[in-house]
């Protein structure tokens, strides 16, 4: 044991001494080891801080309240509900009556005796600096100490009197407006001044004005009153204090056969048993817990990261270690000469992966607490809410440090091993010997990577879990990893045919193999992750596009309104032209029927609507049939699926009928010659063939409501007058935005419809500025109207910043691997080097080999790992696309389907990506090699004797 214990402590020491003595060589381990360990520390107290204990929780919704008290909007029917105040569901069955809906009467719930604080929330828009800002409305009196945590105060005060309003900082930075600003909202006269910042400590990005009870929302109870903003919905809830022992549970319970639902804060401290709730009693109603499938699966995912993380840097490290217990192979060698044997060897080499873990972990760790604390404001921020409190867990940063340790320890194994199987004669001399490469390995790998290929193909086509592709994929990259010995033994037969310095590069790098392939592996691990990651978002990328569906073509422009009988169309109108730069303006107006003032689907008395008619064997079967599945059989529903009655559009318009000229044809960019005419002779264009029965298309004029609906659930047609007209049925290729019918105004007017103006449509030469939008905002503003208003700017697409983000971690990883394998190189080679000097090579050459040694190994890692990465991004879209075609398939055998596009799950490669990990990279890896490497030498002594 003594013996044991004392040859460890000479190994830690010996090694110590050589890791101060290498100090680049030992920081370049350190630092890749201890920037993972940084990074893994840093978020796991980010994670920590930003989690919330109960009484945070409680502190920022209930402040310095026993409870809140809120409706459920049920009618005040009794109610059950969860010990959180989450979850709530009616008393008894709601199966053959109505389901339960109005307001509740929160204050008949709140006991005697209770202090008790409106808390009142809405929206509204306000008047900014730069236009209308749709806002969040808070009514709380943020100086009742109740409230104390909800709102955290920044700057200023809350309000105490009539006309004050406080702002959240994120609503200060939209608006342009600051503390002392005054501001207005839309819809009211009274002018307010800000007099105070705050924040909400949940939720740092909510734009919200806080301002006294009664100030800009109506009271519930009486409606909407005159002081009150027009069409603003809000809900009301009560923050509670009763004293004593708090709000318990029993309270709870009383509260909810009131249907008044309450989140308690001595509930949530000390919760009932299951059993005392009766909503965990009812049948489909249990508690809620995460599944132990969720839970392993969970686990896996960590393990599987934290796995591959450590693989990295083993692949990484090692090299440098096999180049440290090489450079140190005489001071091995007197080791052994002096009684050694090879577990003494293996001791000091494996205790300098132990030194450098251990200096690693302490680094990382520390590095770790210092940059969350630093940037606590910026993840703050990110997050969107404030850290709960700075929350340090020794045990779990304990964990993650032994990891470096251990990371260490694995990476210094195999050159522990290869360093102990040298004689002493050979560490002493110098001399390495001749080393065969293992010829099982390549063996092992190629199975690997055929059985790891076919499990991926596999699991795509015939499966359904996805984690078979991935095992899948994991199996062939690790083929792929063990081949890598081999594959650049392959590499090196091109050198024939290259010049002298990447020759000498390439020979370099297979001679050495136990030093390049683990760089190549690691290069290759992180590419073919960002590969597949890459491959895989620009594949959904590419279905995302295909399935967005412009509105308008690119760089249209509409503009609706539907208020008062279209009285601000034309102003509405000439804001639009005046401040975009527009080709065309097509003016359109709406059909009505009743009064002229009446909305689009407006219930209001006097008020009707119109549909288009569509003939009797136009109509698809499946329309109004509600045992579809009783009716028709799933041969059936497949074949009327692809019947061209039952295939819907898939735009969508707020009018499927307009009254316009030739003009909006322009606008919506339709060419169709036959179309244009039409118009311009004045007739109807039809865009729907299922609408036209013998050249005529008839609207239905419905002026009552009411019977309208009874007759169709009755499966009739709705009474009502039609109109009928002459059409033109334009092409099933013209894409029409979904407008159905385009009426003439002078066929509208013979047809005695009454219209009024709706809106218009725009042709721009160029997309819209920032600043043009702005100036529009601004003029449709002033007009004091409900304006809908679509500027179409096409599929715009996030994975770009996700693609450039995955190329330039993978650039780094690879200008790393490789930079560390040339300095290995040039340490492991420099009696090479100095040779070279000796016998009058020019200086460059040094320089030349440096880059080129770098791009070699950049290079390999690239292409294998570009060629490694495609294969799971393949099997994943195999696997969504065989997803997306069954419940494609299920909706068509169930008609739910009527023709809906097909998926389309394309496989893209994406080449932009590529390009620059199989050029810029290596290319970039070389030349910075090259860079930073001296021309010149010294020329070594003569070693003694």
């Amino acid at each position: 044991m003594k013996n044991w214990y004392h040859s460890w402590v000479a190994a830690v020491r010996i090694a110590r001494r050589d890791a101060w003595r290498s100090k680049g060589r030992s920081s370049l381990v350190l630092a890749m080891i201890a920037l993972p360990i940084l990074g893994v520390s840093a978020a796991d107290l980010t994670l920590r801080s930003a989690e919330l204990s109960t009484e945070q929780k409680l502190e920022r919704s209930l402040g310095a309240a026993d409870a809140r008290m809120s409706g459920t909007g049920m009618g005040g029917v009794p109610i059950y509900q969860d010990p959180e105040g989450l979850g709530t569901m009616p008393v008894g069955s709601f199966e053959d009556k109505p389901w339960p809906e109005g307001p509740t009467d929160i204050k008949a719930a709140i006991p005697s005796g209770a202090k008790s604080l409106k808390d009142t929330n809405g929206s509204g828009k306000i008047r900014t600096k730069h236009g209308l800002l749709n806002t969040v409305i808070r009514e709380l009196d943020g100086n009742d100490p109740m409230a104390r945590g909800i709102m955290v105060l920044d700057r200023g005060r809350f309000p105490k009197k009539a006309g004050e309003v406080a702002a959240t900082t994120r609503f200060l930075e939209s608006s342009g407006l600051h503390v002392g600003s005054r501001v207005t909202a839309r819809g009211l006269d009274t002018e307010f001044r800000i007099v105070g910042a705050y924040e909400l400590p949940d939720a740092l990005d909510s734009e919200e004005i806080n301002a006294l009870p009664g100030t800009f929302l109506a009271p519930l109870d009486k409606g909407l009153a005159a002081e009150g903003l027009p069409d603003s919905e809000s809900s009301s809830s009560y923050l509670v204090n009763v004293g004593g022992d708090g709000f318990t549970w029993n309270m709870v319970m009383e509260a909810n056969t009131k249907g008044v639902q309450v989140m308690s804060r001595a509930v949530a401290l000390d919760p009932p048993a299951d059993s005392e709730v009766p909503l965990y009693q009812e049948e489909g109603s249990n508690k809620y817990e995460e599944s132990t499938a969720a839970k392993a699966a969970a686990l896996a995912a960590v393990g599987t990261v934290v796995g591959l993380a450590m693989l990295e840097i083993c692949l990484l490290a090692g090299p440098a270690f096999a180049v440290g217990a090489r450079r140190s192979r005489r001071q091995l060698g007197l080791v052994g000469a002096n009684g050694g044997d090879r577990r003494h060897i293996r001791a000091i080499v494996l205790s300098g992966g132990l030194v450098i873990g251990v200096a690693a972990a302490v680094v990382g760790t520390v590095l770790g607490l210092l940059l969350t604390f630093a940037l606590q404001p910026v993840l703050e921020g990110y997050m969107g809410k404030r850290f709960g409190s700075f929350d340090i867990r020794p045990f779990e940063l304990l964990g993650i440090a032994l990891l470096a340790v251990l990371t260490g320890v694995l990476a210094a194994i195999v050159p522990a091993i290869t360093a102990s199987r040298q004689t002493v004669l050979a560490s002493l001399t110098g001399r390495r010997g001749v080393r065969r490469s293992s010829r099982v390995l390549p063996v092992i790998g190629l199975i690997a990577a055929g059985l790891g290929a076919a499990i991926t193909l596999y699991g795509a086509v015939a499966t359904e879990n996805v984690l078979i592709v991935a095992g899948g994929s994991a199996l062939a990259e690790l083929g792929v990893v063990a081949l890598t010995p081999a594959l650049v033994g392959l590499f090196g037969r091109t050198g024939r045919w290259l010049p002298l310095s990447p020759r000498l590069a390439l020979r370099d790098a297979v001679r050495n193999r136990g030093r390049t392939a683990p760089a190549v592996a690691a290069v290759l691990a992180a590419v073919a992750g960002t590969v597949a990651v890459a491959t895989y978002a620009a594949s959904q990328d590419a279905q995302q596009r295909a399935e967005y569906r412009a509105q308008l073509p690119h760089g249209a422009v509409s503009v609706t309104v539907t208020e008062a009988g279209g009285r601000d169309v034309q102003a509405v109108r000439t804001a639009v032209q005046k401040n975009l730069p527009v080709d065309v303006r097509a003016d359109v107006d709406r059909v009505v029927v009743g009064k002229l003032g009446c909305e689009p689907y407006s219930t209001e008395k006097g008020c009707g609507r119109y549909e288009i008619v569509v003939p009797k064997a136009q109509q698809c079967p499946l329309w109004g049939v509600e045992d579809v599945e009783q009716k028709f059989t799933v041969a059936e529903r497949r074949k009327l699926a692809e019947d061209w009655r039952c295939k819907e559009p898939a735009d969508y318009a707020e009018q499927d009928v307009v009254v316009a000229g030739p003009e909006l044809l322009q606008a919506l960019a339709i060419t169709d010659p036959a179309s244009v005419q039409a118009l311009k002779n004045g007739r109807a264009v039809s865009f729907d063939k299922r609408n036209v029965e013998t050249g005529k298309v008839g609207i239905r004029l419905i002026t009552d409501q009411e019977k309208a609906d009874r007759a169709v659930e009755e499966g009739k047609d709705a009474p009502g007058e039609v109109t009928s007209f002459a059409v033109h049925q334009a092409p099933e290729t013209v894409r029409s935005y979904g407008v159905k019918l385009i009426v003439p105004p002078a066929v509208a007017k013979s047809a005695g419809l009454s219209t009024v103006a709706f809106g218009a449509y725009f042709s721009t030469g160029q997309q819209p500025s920032t600043e043009q939008k702005q100036r529009l905002a601004g003029a449709l503003d002033q007009l004091a109207t409900d304006v809908n208003l679509h500027i179409e700017e096409g599929y715009s697409s996030d994975n770009s910043i996700v693609l450039l983000a995955l190329t330039v971690f993978a650039g780094l990883v690879t200008i790393g691997a490789a930079g560390i394998a040339t300095g290995l190189a040039q340490t492991d080679a420099e009696p090479d080097l100095k040779t070279l000097a000796a016998v009058g090579a020019p200086p460059r050459v040094r320089r030349t080999l440096s880059g080129f040694q770098c791009g070699v190994v950049a290079a390999m890692g690239v292409v294998l790992g570009s060629a490694a990465g495609v294969l799971p991004a393949i099997g994943l879209r195999l696997t969504d696309r065989r997803e997306q075609l069954k419940w494609y398939q299920e909706a068509l055998d169930n008609g739910w389907g009527s023709g809906g596009p097909k998926p389309y799950v394309p496989i893209v490669i994406p080449w932009e990506t590529l390009a620059a990990l199989l050029i810029a990279v290596p290319l970039g890896a070389a030349l910075l090699a090259a860079l930073v490497t001296r021309s010149r030498t010294a020329v070594a002594r003569r070693a003694a004797g």
